[in-house]
């Protein structure tokens, strides 16, 4: 089969599309024929070397790129029941540490890390939920926070941040959300209560609509202190997206949320995409041999969904 891997980091230049073994399953596995794979920052942090040097993986001679996927069951292995070949599943590879990643025709995953593809989707759009709608959910679920709390959002008209505003919404709070001046409309849309541009001081911008400070944030920009700021005393703040987390001043609880693959949680993210309940973002779509191009595109900035990479 074709892959996209990375022998030497660098720039997307150092993207191979290469000629490997199609991957076996083992026991509690499912191999997924690739239809869809979203490209994503992780990936392109993963090429450049940034996470080998932080520490986040292991050293290896050929590195894998891709974490999500959609697509359909080639092959189940042993003591898999919960799908069969032909099934359209969604999938997340939470693993780093992989000399193949879904950038390929097949890819093979735990069954923990898949769930049924969205209902009326196509591949293209369910591709673009699991490792986006994962962050938000689990980050959610980090900061825990009581049913009508305010909850600051930053940047949230992108992958992560339009689903946390959407599951947020959902979950009967009152969000707060930062993002560009022109994409007011969507995060209002996604069920945002109040708008702040990110052009303006977060902090005193958000205490003026949330007198005292709102009682969480979810920094899916990574804008951090700025971000804290807007946190009333002993709230709650999660970075998202490998960002460095601020200091914990005024007992405010501080963690970062990392992705873990969770079938159940998956099967949910699903279920209210299928339902329209989630708005997945497609941004554009490139063959498997131009995940080049997409790399350069993703660094250019300023795009809204995600580029899609069809084998």
């Amino acid at each position: 089969m074709r892959a996209i891997v990375v022998r030497t980091v660098g720039g997307p230049e150092a993207l191979e599309l290469v000629d490997v073994p199609v991957p076996a399953t083992a026991a509690g596995q499912v191999r997924v024929r690739v239809e869809a794979a979203a490209v994503n920052p992780v990936d392109a942090a993963t090429r450049s070397g940034n996470l080998l040097s932080a520490g986040l993986m292991s050293p290896r001679e050929v590195i894998g790129l891709g974490r999500d996927v959609a697509g359909r069951v080639d092959e189940v292995g042993p003591g898999v029941t919960a799908f069969s070949p032909g099934d359209r599943v969604i999938g997340v590879r939470d693993r780093l540490d992989l000399s193949l990643g879904t950038y390929a025709e097949f890819v093979v995953l735990d069954a923990t890390a898949v769930a049924p593809a969205p209902a009326g989707l196509s591949a293209v759009e369910a591709a673009t939920l699991p490792l986006n709608g994962l962050t938000a959910l689990q980050a959610l679920d980090l900061l825990d926070p009581e049913p009508g709390a305010t909850l600051l959002v930053t940047g949230a008209a992108g992958a992560v941040g339009g689903y946390a505003v959407e599951l947020a919404a959902l979950r009967g709070l009152r969000v707060v959300a930062s993002a560009a001046a022109g994409d007011e409309a969507f995060v209002r849309a996604a069920g945002a209560r109040w708008f702040v541009p990110r052009s303006a001081d977060l902090a005193e911008a958000v205490r003026a609509l949330v007198p005292g400070g709102v009682d969480a944030a979810l920094d899916a920009a990574v804008v951090g202190i700025r971000a804290l700021g807007a946190v009333r005393n002993r709230g709650a703040f999660v970075s998202v997206v490998g960002g460095a987390a601020p200091v914990p001043l005024r007992g405010i609880t501080v963690a970062q949320q990392w992705i873990a693959a969770d079938a159940d949680a998956l099967a949910r993210l699903s279920s209210l995409a299928g339902t329209g309940q989630l708005t997945v973002r497609v941004a554009d779509t490139l063959p498997l041999h131009e995940a080049a191009q997409a790399h350069r595109r993703l660094a250019e900035g300023g795009i809204r969904g995600r580029l899609v990479l069809v084998p």
